[in-house]
């Protein structure tokens, strides 16, 4: 069966996340830190070229590799074993049940058979795994397997970005996944642990938001929307005539004409605020769910001035920024101060090295 490089699996220590987004390279490795938990031992970013990576699809192998190799040598770390994500469009996941007992040839055999009723493609041209999930409630003589399927071609770009830049693809998730997985840890820190609670997550990307929600832990809805922070730049670009790159940096120091706030900032948090609420409202009316109990923002998106304070107000849910690295020591060499602007955008990354430790 084609293998989508351990999707489910554990990995076998030393291991770093490595994120490949549309705009940056991010990367994070964390280390067991005993009876303290985990401790983040180094994290880096690298910005990519724009047009590098687009919707998800490596475009410009070259530029993606020069990237990594930079992240790499200006994280220190020595692993070379990664955990990549995939976008989740680019990923087919679907919930089967077969019946239990089954050894785990005939459930390879099983699912592979399953696997043509759901996915839009040839099976030699695509990469499949599953995980059993476990029993069925209401049947004990069936089990639930998560069934995910990738075109071939896409994991086989990601894993040679790694291999191009010295390093080994030896877990494949999806970035969705990932993030849902360093939030859960989070959520667990919480009193109660999030029990019968519904909680959202809007990962607030360039170009994408990636809205999830969970009730008691299980995700139960999930959509992307065009919408992130590129909008902002071209904004800025097209009023103040500055190139792409120089209005993203101003973005980030705030370095821009007085007008900025209300003729610029203002429209774009609006227009933000309204793509979440937009979601709640679809979420409520496609699902039986009618309440969220607190709102996660993520993404590099997250920390734009202004954006948690409108999102809470429009919504009326308490909302707050996501810090994946909550609760965990930190190495002498992480500087604290800055990883409190900088730990919002690592939510993938951070769920991907998480596969260290299974």
């Amino acid at each position: 069966m084609p293998d989508l490089k351990a999707l489910f699996g554990g990995a076998a220590p030393p291991l770093v996340g490595l994120d490949i987004s549309s705009t940056c390279v991010r990367l994070v490795e964390l280390a067991d830190a005993g009876k303290d938990g985990l401790r983040l031992e180094r994290y880096a970013s690298e910005a990519l070229p724009r047009g590098a990576v687009t919707d998800g699809n490596i475009e410009n192998l070259d530029q993606v590799v020069d990237a990594v190799r930079r992240v790499v040598k200006k994280s220190g770390t020595r692993a070379r074993n990664v955990a990549l994500g995939m976008p989740p469009a680019a990923v087919i996941t679907k919930k089967i049940i077969l019946p239990a007992g089954m050894s785990e040839e005939q459930l390879e055999v099983q699912v592979e058979s399953e696997a043509s009723q759901y996915i839009p493609f040839a099976l030699d041209e695509v990469s499949l795994d599953f995980d059993v999930i476990g029993p069925v409630a209401s049947s004990e003589d069936d089990i639930e397997v998560m069934l995910a399927a990738a075109r071939r071609e896409k994991v086989e770009d990601r894993v040679a970005v790694a291999e191009a830049s010295g390093l080994k693809a030896s877990v494949m998730d999806i970035e969705s996944y990932a993030a849902r997985a360093a939030l859960d840890r989070l959520v667990a820190q919480a009193p109660g642990a999030g029990a019968g609670q519904v909680i959202a997550l809007f990962q607030m990307g360039a170009q994408i938001t990636q809205c999830s929600m969970m009730a008691d832990g299980v995700t139960v809805y999930e959509k992307e929307q065009p919408f992130g922070g590129n909008a902002l730049t071209q904004d800025i670009v097209r009023a103040y005539g500055l190139a792409y790159e120089e209005a993203e940096a101003r973005k980030k120091t705030g370095d821009l004409p007085d007008s900025y706030p209300t003729d610029i900032l203002a429209p774009f948090l609006e227009s933000a605020a309204l793509e979440v609420t937009r979601a709640i409202q679809f979420f409520f009316t496609s699902t039986p769910y009618t309440k969220i109990d607190q709102i996660h923002l993520a993404g590099g998106c997250a920390l734009v001035p202004g954006l948690l304070d409108i999102i809470a107000s429009r919504t009326r849910i308490p909302t707050a920024i996501v810090a994946p690295f909550q609760g965990m020591k930190l190495a002498g060499t992480v500087r604290e101060q800055q990883l409190r602007s900088d730990a919002p955008a690592y939510l993938v990354a951070c769920g991907l090295a998480l596969r260290r430790f299974g």
